[in-house]
């Protein structure tokens, strides 16, 4: 992507310092796509709360990732995104790629809003993330070799975050994704209670997990000292969103990609490599 100068024009990454946006940074500076990292913590400043600083973070740029924080779930979501669209489009971006939750009503609500920016736009719409495991909340769990969350025997199609990456990428430099939502998951479903015992044999450690009433998951969040917000955003997720709806899978990886989504059961298996679940 030039200018008229045919000097390249940068791609805004939101939240490029996080969970997918790092990843996404990492393989456009790998293609020498020039990147701009909109962030609380590095980059350019951006934040979602304040409006102030989204037109500098925008301007001249022809892509965006589209990473909103902390969730499209939370209330004013769709509003801040389509707010954010309609501005990029007015400075001069022309492709707008959105990672949006799948099975979230308020993230299709989001999904509505950018699309009706006038961009020429793409919904990568994932389910849970793998990462979560270990660069999330469910990391100090693991730890401690009990994990308890309100979730039952409901598969979920775990998605890894470099699947997502990679496909965001593509859609931010290639031609004919406009206009698409693309639905990515693993390839398979696996409950909680699975991707534990996964872990489990991945690290030769004994690893136990509960299923538990949701009011005792909130409470145990509060005792820890989790905001209020982030409190009623982890209920949500895994009384509403975990409800069955997902139970099913996406071939997004495979319409991008060309290739399978990567198996939760890899992602165990490389992470453990990593030394991140060993405990002492």
């Amino acid at each position: 992507m030039t200018d008229a100068q045919n000097t390249p024009t940068p791609t805004l990454v939101l939240g490029g310092t996080g969970k997918t946006g790092r990843r996404v940074v990492e393989r456009l500076t790998r293609q020498d796509v020039p990147v701009r990292i909109g962030s609380r913590s590095g980059g350019v400043p951006f934040d979602w709360e304040d409006r102030s600083t989204w037109k500098p973070a925008v301007q001249d740029v022809e892509a965006v990732y589209v990473s909103y924080f902390p969730d499209l779930a939370v209330p004013g979501a769709p509003e801040a995104v389509g707010a954010f669209s309609e501005l990029a489009v007015a400075e001069g971006a022309r492709r707008l790629v959105l990672l949006s939750g799948r099975g979230e009503e308020e993230a299709q609500a989001s999904e509505k809003m950018l699309a009706e920016s006038g961009a020429d736009w793409t919904v990568v719409r994932a389910s849970w993330f793998n990462q979560n495991f270990d660069e999330g909340y469910l990391l100090d769990p693991i730890l401690g070799g009990h994990v308890m969350l309100p979730a039952g025997a409901v598969g979920e199609p775990f998605t890894d975050v470099d699947d997502i990456a990679e496909v965001a990428t593509a859609v931010l430099t290639q031609d004919g994704h406009e206009g698409r939502v693309y639905e990515l998951t693993g390839p398979r479903l696996l409950t909680f209670a699975d991707a534990i015992g996964t872990i489990a044999e991945a690290t030769g450690r004994e690893l136990t997990y509960s299923q538990i009433p949701a009011e005792d998951f909130a409470a145990g969040l509060a005792a820890d000292q989790v905001p209020a917000d982030v409190v009623d955003l982890l209920l949500y997720l895994f009384t509403t969103v975990l409800d069955g709806r997902n139970a099913g899978l996406g071939d997004g990886v495979q319409q991008v990609l060309g290739r399978p989504a990567r198996d939760f059961a890899d992602y165990a298996r490389d992470t453990a490599a990593t030394g991140i679940w060993n405990v002492g």
